[in-house]
């Protein structure tokens, strides 16, 4: 699944909408790890109170020390790491969009963050303000495909999302067609 879907294109407007925390890859986590840790706290409060609380299994003859409580401490942790990840998943966190738009001159990035008054990350910058557009292509083990913008006195700015890394092909086509739209130079292809 891309991480950047294109959302509008005209001739002044050209618009990408970028998925944040929204994937499968964490829904599969959220559920995993909070059915898991549901899993382990009822092991862990069944062998304390010696009763059973699963339905599937008889934790209740576990000793509570040492067993039940280390069953206890993970399923606790489990469910902890499960609800951080229902939260990433409501928040949308690193969701948002990059905006070009020839007639304001301006490249915008917005980008969802935890909950407070800065969860939008907003940055914009003048057209004048690029210099090019990196891509950065690396195989491997750990694979990474993303799209950087030059900002003169800032850097390279990363214009994809986190997660799978988008198709080869995908990344060739939005960078040129970025490149193209702002007039600027590619590199790395």
């Amino acid at each position: 699944m891309s991480t950047t879907v294109p959302e509008t294109r005209s001739a002044d407007v050209l618009r990408y909408t970028v998925i944040g925390s929204r994937r499968a890859s964490v829904y599969f986590w959220a559920v995993a790890l909070t059915g898991g840790g549901l899993g382990f706290t009822l092991a862990g409060l069944s062998s304390y109170f010696h009763q059973n609380l699963l339905p599937f299994s008889d934790p209740a003859a576990l000793v509570f020390i040492p067993q039940g409580i280390a069953m206890l401490f993970y399923g606790v942790l489990g469910s902890l790491a499960g609800l951080y990840q229902w939260l990433s998943l409501y928040w949308n966190l690193g969701g948002g969009y990059n905006e070009f738009d020839r007639q304001a001159q301006k490249v915008t990035l917005v980008r969802q963050g935890f909950p407070g008054k800065n969860r939008e990350v907003r940055l914009e910058y003048d057209f004048a303000d690029v210099q090019s557009l990196r891509v950065e292509l690396r195989e491997g083990l750990n694979p990474r495909r993303a799209i950087y913008l030059r900002v003169k006195g800032r850097g390279d700015i990363p214009l994809t999302g986190v997660g799978q890394p988008p198709p080869l092909a995908e990344i060739e086509n939005q960078a040129a067609e970025i490149a193209r739209f702002l007039n600027v130079n590619l590199e790395g292809i």
